[in-house]
């Protein structure tokens, strides 16, 4: 079933780390807003492969790969499309090309890097957007390189290097939270020196703005480390104040606190609909 919904509700590193753990196939497309200006104008195709993102671009016509081939001056488009006729069926074009000595390995992480990570990683800025994911859409082979990335290193990548955080202010933790680790041991991720001194304070101990005067950090940044951990699947928010609910009301039913953590909802944000979050965690429990 196909999901639809919107940036504001739901982030980008959000949906990145559920499909992500959720190891899904398909077509991510991402439409900016009227009045967006962080971006270009043009819809973004994001294509996952078992959780794992292997082409983007901005078209649906197949050619992206082959115009970049011929902007770096390796091959003309008609020379391309013709080797591409050779390739055996489902191997994806930027392969072929290797296999055939046209392309070289280095050539091959250029194009994916120019494709998939300076695209997607300018996406992170984009203040609200209407996103659809199409688990039926096919694999576009002639759009493919070959390689991969996980969506959780393409959400550290675009993350580290936003400016403007304004788009993700209200998803950030709350200066007085705390974070506990959903890991055990240390972490596989390659973290930097700053994500790692927040990561040692993920026991749930000590509030995030304490861990930002403690390592000299602006309670901002620390908030921002503190919500790339999150989305990466390291650790969890904590608050240090927890208030009992008022007599007589009932306790949250675990289907509830389901919905309530899917939704990532924050004080003052904007109410959800129920059933598109309805359909988004039946999706990715594989129920629909």
């Amino acid at each position: 079933m196909t999901v639809t919904g919107y940036l504001a509700d739901f982030s980008l590193p959000e949906l990145f780390q559920l499909l992500e753990q959720g190891n899904k196939t398909g077509l991510l497309t991402i439409c900016p807003l009227a009045e967006t200006i962080a971006v270009d104008r043009h819809n973004h195709h994001i294509w996952f492969s078992q959780g794992q993102i292997v082409a983007a671009g901005n078209s649906l016509d197949q050619q992206g790969l082959m115009r970049l081939i011929a902007q770096r001056g390796w091959m003309g488009d008609r020379a391309v499309s013709r080797l591409a006729q050779s390739c055996q069926v489902n191997t994806p074009l930027g392969l072929c090309l290797k296999n055939q000595g046209v392309l070289t390995a280095e050539q091959l992480k250029l194009l994916f890097y120019t494709q998939v990570m300076r695209q997607v990683c300018a996406l992170f800025a984009l203040p609200d957007g209407w996103f659809q994911f199409d688990p039926k859409a096919p694999l576009p082979v002639a759009e493919m390189t070959g390689l991969i990335a996980t969506a959780t290193d393409v959400t550290l990548a675009g993350l580290r290097a936003l400016k403007d955080w304004a788009a993700l202010d209200e998803k950030l933790p709350a200066p007085s939270s705390a974070l506990v680790s959903v890991v055990e041991g240390k972490p596989n991720l390659r973290l930097n020196p700053n994500e790692w001194q927040v990561w040692e304070f993920t026991n749930g101990t000590m509030t995030l703005a304490d861990v930002a005067q403690q390592l000299n950090l602006s309670v901002a940044k620390a908030q921002q480390i503190a919500f790339r951990l999150i989305v990466t699947g390291l650790a969890e928010e904590m608050p240090l104040m927890v208030t009992s609910p008022p007599s007589g009301l009932p306790a949250a039913e675990p289907d509830d606190l389901e919905l309530s953590i899917a939704a990532g909802s924050a004080a003052g944000a904007a109410p959800i609909s129920q059933s598109f979050l309805q359909n988004l965690v039946g999706f990715l429990k594989g129920k629909v």
